[in-house]
């Protein structure tokens, strides 16, 4: 038998439904992505520090075509709930699977460009898409 009495259990739920109706469709999908991450045992991109080797996990927001001194570089910005990385991957033009809405898994080492988070040419994996 439950310790807590069936008044407070209901009480409890009315309030999470409450929270959820209540929460913008943004905070929601950010939550489940830091859900996500924590689940995958990945490390959460706001807690990425300069020069740290890292994994990470999220959902490509943007993936654009933009050279770096003359050379193409494929960039995507991964977003995982808590901030937002930029994975680049110099000279390639495009990579099938990286698109946006996609979710993958990258790792590498983290670097600061300014002032904005970078992991240059990862180690990628893309998640399937029936999970999404």
């Amino acid at each position: 038998m439950s310790a807590v009495p069936r008044s407070e259990k209901l009480a409890g739920r009315f309030r999470r439904m409450l929270d959820r109706l209540s929460t913008s469709q943004e905070d929601l999908e950010s939550e489940e992505l830091r859900e996500d991450a924590e689940t995958a045992g990945c490390t959460r991109i706001g807690d990425c520090r300069d020069r740290q080797i890292v994994t990470v996990t999220g959902t490509l927001r943007t993936v654009t075509l933009r050279p770096r001194a003359g050379v193409p570089a494929l960039e995507a910005e991964l977003f995982d709930g808590t901030a937002a990385l930029d994975v680049v991957w110099l000279g390639r033009r495009s990579i099938v699977g990286i698109e946006p809405g996609r979710k993958l898994i990258a790792s590498g080492r983290i670097s600061m460009s300014r002032g904005r988070r970078v992991l240059f040419n990862p180690k990628y994996e893309l998640r399937p898409l029936g999970r999404e």
